[in-house]
């Protein structure tokens, strides 16, 4: 936050970032789907999905007061909540390494979630 910013993002897609221990089918679902959530709400960052942030308090009293989502959904609706309201947002690059544990729960119907989110974020934001 010593750059003003409201809010810092980490994300996977700018220099320095990247993802580790995942095959190309997750790296391009993953990416694709940031590519789509880019081009239908304009969010103003790289990494929609992540969730590597860090909130002024007072500006995540605001924003999450105003989001409705759940889930995947959630993440986007903060980002793009909080770049509609003008607030400042700065952009970090980080490298996420898949989980040692444990393995993705990202299917069919988590997939179907994520289009409906963006369809409702594209209608009332």
């Amino acid at each position: 936050m010593e750059t003003g910013a409201d809010i810092v993002t980490g994300t996977r897609y700018v220099k320095g970032g990247g993802v580790h221990g995942w095959n190309l089918m997750r790296k391009l679902t993953s990416r694709g789907a940031n590519v789509l959530a880019q081009t239908l709400l304009w969010p103003g960052v790289s990494d929609l999905t992540g969730s590597f942030r860090l909130y002024r308090k007072s500006v995540l009293q605001d924003v999450i007061s105003s989001c409705v989502s759940k889930g995947y959904v959630f993440q986007m609706e903060m980002i793009v909540r909080a770049t509609r309201k003008g607030y400042n947002i700065a952009e970090v690059p980080i490298t996420f390494v898949d989980r040692v544990y444990g393995s993705s729960k990202l299917g069919g119907s988590e997939i179907v979630e994520y289009l409906k989110g963006l369809v409702y974020l594209l209608l009332t934001t």
